[in-house]
């Protein structure tokens, strides 16, 4: 499974529509709302929100008043032909006044998905750990040589508390210290 290195917007015009694509990264429900609602806000005066999502083997997708089957399928049939998972895309679309009928408004969607994804990087995902590792102040810098572009989280109390996306077979490396596995995701392959 893949997924897209960051977020990103692209823009793409036909027949004077505007198609805005936002792609986002993602790595939970409450992050597909929070983007959804900002786009509304942020693109306030468009005429339609079309979105597809895949995350944790959920997908969903919305046309958002465009005729049936005319722009979230044909987005999330780009997303399954990439094998893209953790992404949602959105495109705001900005009507011209001129219709572009089924065909064309199904290839205009799918366009703006495909260009907006071939200028972002795409990247490999594999099974890993989110795990949660305490550990004594002492020990801190050992952990942060061994996990340092790996680490998500770090809090100084009274122990060193830290939240590392680790691979499995990276389990062995954290055996002498305090630890939880807080879940199973999928994790940016490490090079």
């Amino acid at each position: 499974m893949y997924t897209i290195l960051k977020n990103s917007i692209d823009q793409y015009e036909i027949q004077k529509s505007k198609f805005i694509t936002l792609l986002y990264k993602v790595d939970n429900l409450e992050e597909i709302n929070d983007y959804l609602e900002q786009a509304k806000i942020l693109y306030k005066d468009a005429t339609h929100y079309c979105f597809a999502y895949k995350l944790d083997g959920i997908q969903k997708f919305s046309d958002d008043q465009e005729p049936s089957g005319t722009a979230g399928l044909p987005m999330m049939e780009i997303l399954n032909k990439k094998e893209l998972t953790n992404i949602l895309c959105i495109v705001v679309r900005y009507f011209g006044g001129i219709k572009l009928g089924t065909g064309g408004l199904a290839r205009a969607y799918s366009k703006a998905v495909k260009d907006a994804l071939q200028k972002n990087e795409i990247i490999e995902l594999i099974k890993g750990y989110r795990v949660r590792i305490e550990t004594t102040y002492e020990k801190q810098k050992e952990l942060d040589y061994l996990f340092s572009n790996q680490i998500k989280e770090k809090k100084f109390l009274e122990h060193v508390i830290y939240q590392i996306d680790i691979l499995e077979e990276q389990l062995n490396l954290i055996k002498n210290y305090h630890y939880e596995i807080i879940e199973e995701k999928m994790i940016e392959k490490i090079s």
